[in-house]
């Protein structure tokens, strides 16, 4: 078990690797907290399309949640350490008493740019020296096609939806997530294996997507040739370049050393 203290040492990529699975554990619990559907019928996705003016909102959406989610499991230096044998009554006390309902949804009458801060870094951690991620390529890449996929999703009957459209879709819009993510952590040694692990986990998403769309999807009706042949080969182009991008970061890691 990790103490959480991220300044002792410097991690590298299997290390961040070990500790997020361990967070991506704790936070199923608080998933349903914060993101409950209002059917066990309706995927999130699907919910997240409805309540959104169009399909790129629905994305930034998805993306926050996610990073909410998951950031809440990163302690502060001196905090206490979450033991992982706690039983459900103990972290349920844990989600309630720790977690405030504010610090995960945002009044709709806020400014236009709040809750944007995760797309931002200072120049001294971007690889752009932009600072954005909106800069990015692979996560540029990553939010067209996860548009793409929700304009067909919108064409589907709900009610026929089955369980290969929901785990292609939703692996879809994790790969975004999952850069974002490793994006928030920047470009300073001490972080740049956390970056690593959690783009890593973008890249199992797409091979997870591919595979759906391959195995599953490939000559069902609601899919036309067409289509199917454009989603795959602009997936099987980003799960590629996701690819370059993690070597880039860690020749960027190791030539620290």
């Amino acid at each position: 078990m990790f103490n959480g203290d991220f300044n002792e040492d410097i991690w590298d990529e299997y290390q961040w690797e070990a500790h997020l699975n361990e967070i991506e554990k704790k936070s199923t619990q608080l998933r349903k907290f914060i993101t409950p559907d209002p059917s066990d019928n309706i995927p999130r996705w699907l919910s997240l399309l409805q309540e959104n003016t169009d399909e790129f909102d629905a994305i930034d959406a998805f993306i926050e949640e996610e990073l909410q989610i998951e950031e809440a499991y990163f302690p502060d230096e001196d905090d206490e350490e979450i033991d992982d044998d706690w039983d459900d009554e103990e972290m349920d006390d844990f989600f309630f008493d720790e977690f405030e309902e504010e610090d995960f949804f945002w009044d709709e009458e806020d400014d236009f740019n709040v809750g944007e801060e995760w797309k931002e870094l200072s120049d001294e951690f971007s690889m752009s020296n932009n600072g954005s991620i909106d800069t990015l390529e692979v996560y540029n890449q990553s939010r067209h096609l996860s548009a793409e996929i929700l304009q067909w999703a919108e064409t589907l009957n709900p009610k026929s939806l089955t369980s290969e459209y929901n785990d292609f879709i939703g692996n879809i819009l994790k790969i975004g997530a999952k850069i974002a993510g490793g994006y928030s952590f920047g470009f300073e040694r001490e972080f740049l294996g956390g970056n690593i692990a959690y783009t890593k986990k973008a890249l199992y998403c797409a091979n997870d997507a591919l595979a759906v769309l391959q195995l599953n999807l490939k000559g069902n009706s609601s899919l036309p040739k067409a289509q199917y042949f454009a989603f795959h080969e602009q997936l099987f182009t980003l799960r590629n370049d996701i690819g370059i991008y993690i070597q880039e970061l860690r020749e960027q890691f190791y030539s620290h050393f």
